[in-house]
């Protein structure tokens, strides 16, 4: 099972996705909040696999509560909501550490799959939207970290590929390598880099001109 908690201001709204989310046979709601504040207490005593995480919230907003629960040992992953694409606060997040974002108005079933894939780790959720945050929101290109020397050609390539938001299935198919080949390529690129997850990744590349 996948545990998630729901951290959003409005109830009506957090109803919805509970009913939905619950009525998966793989995906558990263990926890609610309907501020930032509220939702430090509930991941530390919930232990959720994946946190939806609204970005406005009155007392504590996500971005703050964000960075909080990314600071624990161990921490969830992070989705934050929000109401458009091109949000600012949004970009800023996934710079702290969490996992991608979600409109608020996505599909139903979208929103299912986005919860299983940041789980999985498998893939960048709306990869082209979250490549489209990041070219509108990225700051000035800085030097390359040294770390990104210790890549061999074959990772680099790799990298390429899963910086513009390929998935495992999607980089195999390309590069005629099995997926787990792909998934172990990448399991290194992040550890080389001292990166998070696949989205930090898309990060890296923007940030360092390599996107």
């Amino acid at each position: 099972m996948i545990r998630v908690v729901l951290v959003d201001d409005q109830a009506l709204f957090r109803a919805g996705i509970r009913m939905l989310v619950a009525s998966q046979p793989d995906l558990e709601v263990v926890g609610e909040a309907g501020d930032g504040r509220e939702a430090l207490d509930v991941v530390r005593t919930s232990r959720p696999d994946v946190v939806l995480m609204d970005i406005r919230m009155p007392v504590m907003d996500g971005l703050t509560a964000t960075a909080e629960i990314l600071a624990q040992p161990d921490p969830p992953r992070i989705v934050m909501l929000t109401t458009f694409d091109l949000d600012e606060a949004a970009a800023r997040a996934i710079r702290q550490g969490a996992s991608g974002f979600l409109l608020k108005d996505a599909d139903p079933e979208f929103l299912l799959a986005a919860i299983r894939t940041v789980h999985s780790g498998s893939s960048v959720i709306a990869a082209s939207a979250t490549r489209d945050l990041f070219a509108h929101f990225a700051p000035a290109p800085t030097p390359v970290p040294a770390q990104y020397g210790d890549l061999t050609e074959r990772e680099r390539e790799i990298f390429a590929l899963a910086a513009r938001g390929l998935s495992n299935a999607e980089i195999a198919a390309r590069e005629y390598l099995s997926e787990a080949t792909v998934k172990t390529h990448v399991s290194r690129i992040l550890a080389k880099l001292a990166l998070r997850d696949r989205v930090q990744l898309v990060v890296f590349a923007f940030e360092h001109g390599l996107a």
